[in-house]
């Protein structure tokens, strides 16, 4: 009978095995008849070393189970393997590896690794994340931020505790009937004061139904961003009408442009002065996007809705077909834009998370969207928990014995996947500061 390596030149001493590898201990079984250097056969032993070997081959295991009758019942059974899968020819222990590296590679590398179909991968990390929604549950929190961002060509929904700066999950698309369908399991969700999100009807239409006592506030950074969008819209229709020589200046202006004044360089000033002067119409796109920045350093709300009324009457007639979709949404979600102001809550933060999401996906080409939302949410080590403090409270005089005391119950509070460890996580990982998610991070952090 050949050894575990099934290298009969080989003798096998001992096996070791840990969570991850196996050890396997070897020796030569016939030592060398001759020098290889001076091909004499006086040879005497002197001395010897330890060698690691890798040695890759997929293991099939060949289980002969036995069967057996029961004399009683007269039925037929075979013999129970504890360490078999309940639903599949595999190892328990296989269908945790591939759970683990399910949540880091596509689904055919895997397939091919161990050499079975790729729906077979797809439905054990199905079943895989089916399990850890129903025994992971976050904390519902207070702050709630909604966003979402493009990935894998879709827009896709992601919850935040904008509070504990945590991720709560993230959905395969940005539907209402989505949204309803998981604030109905969630019986916690009265929990909600305050809302912050952009400008989607779905998410207004999904809040005022499953959770019609919370404040819904619009990220500023939403509004300003309509303004910039504003400005991008009289610039192209300018540039229509100007020389190829124009245009291309115009088009390697367009930062300095998009610029706060206040951040202009001395030379990035003096290109913003040419392109105002020249072109009285963009002059006056640029001074309506800088005075409705100036709209949100007020400080209180009535003081800002004054500010928004009167940059309204600047508005010209020529430049309210540019402006027109900035004023529209303002008047259409005119409450939830000046809320702001009465609750500072932002969704920077939420921000600083599409950033880091869009990293991973990029180092993680050929992710599946269930694999990117896994890797966020039920790896542990990535999640905030806050355990119950250790109970002092004196044994009682009448106590018999430690088993008999009725413990109270504690609860451990999970807040969700924290932002900071997956951006931590992710410079170790890759070797490179990911600078974008870093200061939309800290910027959500200043704000709160």
């Amino acid at each position: 009978m050949t050894n575990i390596l099934n290298w009969p030149d080989y003798n096998v001493n001992q096996v070791h095995e840990s969570e991850y590898d196996y050890q396997v201990y070897a020796e030569l079984k016939y030592p060398p008849l001759f020098c290889i250097h001076y091909y004499t056969s006086d040879l005497v032993g002197f001395g010897k070393r330890t060698e690691i070997l890798m040695h890759g081959k997929r293991v099939g295991i060949h289980l002969n189970r036995k069967r057996f009758k029961c004399q009683s019942c007269n039925k037929t059974f075979y013999e129970l393997v504890s360490r078999k899968d309940e639903k599949r020819r595999m190892t328990k222990r296989l269908i945790e590896y591939i759970e683990r590296e399910s949540q880091k590679r596509t689904f055919l590398s895997i397939a091919d690794d161990i050499g079975v179909d790729e729906k077979t991968i797809r439905n054990i990390f199905q079943d895989y994340c089916e399990r850890e929604e129903e025994q992971l549950k976050f904390e519902m929190p207070k702050w709630l931020g909604i966003d979402e961002i493009h990935i894998i060509k879709k827009p896709r929904c992601v919850l935040t505790n904008i509070e504990h700066q945590t991720v709560i999950d993230m959905f395969n698309n940005r539907n209402k009937s989505t949204l309803l369908h998981y604030f109905r399991k969630r019986k916690d969700r009265e929990r909600i004061e305050f809302i912050a999100m952009d400008m989607w009807h779905p998410y207004k239409d999904t809040v005022e139904t499953m959770i019609p006592n919370a404040t819904i506030v619009i990220d500023k950074f939403h509004v300003v961003k309509m303004a910039n969008e504003s400005l991008e819209c009289a610039k192209k229709a300018i540039r229509s009408q100007l020389t190829p020589q124009q245009r291309r200046g115009l088009l390697k202006d367009r930062f300095v442009l998009l610029k706060r004044k206040h951040e202009l360089s001395d030379a990035e000033y003096l290109r913003y002065s040419g392109w105002i002067l020249n072109y009285p119409e963009m002059g006056e796109a640029c001074e309506l996007k800088e005075s409705f920045f100036v709209i949100w350093n007020s400080h209180t709300r009535d003081e800002a809705q004054q500010a928004y009324y009167a940059w309204l009457r600047l508005v010209s007639p020529e430049m309210t077909r540019y402006f027109d979709p900035l004023i529209k949404a303002m008047g259409n979600w005119h409450n939830e834009v000046f809320a702001c102001f009465d609750h500072p809550i932002t969704n920077a933060y939420t921000g600083s998370l599409n950033n880091l999401i869009r990293v991973m996906n990029r180092t993680g080409r050929g992710y599946s969207f269930e694999a990117l939302r896994a890797k966020m949410l039920f790896t542990e080590r990535f999640q905030k928990v806050k355990r119950p403090l250790y109970q002092r409270d004196p044994i009682p005089d009448d106590a018999i014995s430690l088993f008999d005391m009725a413990a109270e119950p504690q609860t451990v509070t999970n807040y969700g996947s924290s932002i900071s460890t997956l951006i931590k996580e992710f410079e170790m990982d890759f070797k490179s500061p990911i600078s974008l998610t870093k200061s939309a991070y800290l910027k959500g952090q200043q704000s709160l």
